[in-house]
């Protein structure tokens, strides 16, 4: 599952599923705030090769790294930005709602976050990527979406042995 030092999750792009709207090819909703996130879940893209993706980031006019969808936009929030908490869960709900991920993927923050509660809702299967930034413990939202994510990954091996819910693949950088 490695390739070099580098992140491989398991690759879904020649998984053909069976889809609610008739299609074949399994619908995934990317999930990134920007900057370091947003380049992180960009270097993941060839996992992705295959399937339908839809990007979501908190910077408008990102060019997306798979696919002919526009990246869609989200108000980036955090615990200190209560303002803006509520209009991006609106978004990201309107987001899931119209697009129905088979699967989401983040790779933080915040947005990330509450993607991955929200998809659980419609009944998505969840991916946490935490950023390599983060060498010394999970972030405060990989540590949040653990009842909701199906995996969660660390970029630290060291983490990964530490704690039995984390799973290490390599790094992105």
């Amino acid at each position: 599952m490695l390739a070099g030092d580098r992140v491989a999750i398991p690759a879904v792009s020649g998984q053909r599923v069976g889809g609610r709207d008739g299609t074949e090819r399994l619908r995934i909703l990317l999930v990134a705030s920007a900057g370091g996130h947003w380049t992180e879940l960009y270097r993941l893209r060839d996992a992705f090769k295959g399937a339908d993706c839809q990007f979501v980031s908190t910077a408008p006019g990102l060019t997306a790294p798979l696919g002919e969808r526009e990246v869609l936009s989200v108000a980036d929030t955090a615990r200190d930005t209560i303002p803006t908490l509520l209009p991006t869960i609106a978004k990201l709900m309107r987001i899931i709602r119209r697009f129905d991920p088979q699967l989401v993927v983040s790779t933080g923050a915040a947005p990330g976050a509450l993607a991955l509660f929200i998809a659980k809702l419609f009944g998505a299967r969840t991916i946490w990527i935490d950023s390599i930034a983060n060498s010394e413990g999970l972030s405060l939202s990989g540590k949040l979406v653990r009842p909701v994510a199906d995996l969660r990954i660390t970029q630290w091996e060291h983490l990964a042995q530490d704690h039995p819910s984390l799973r290490f693949f390599g790094q992105t950088l």
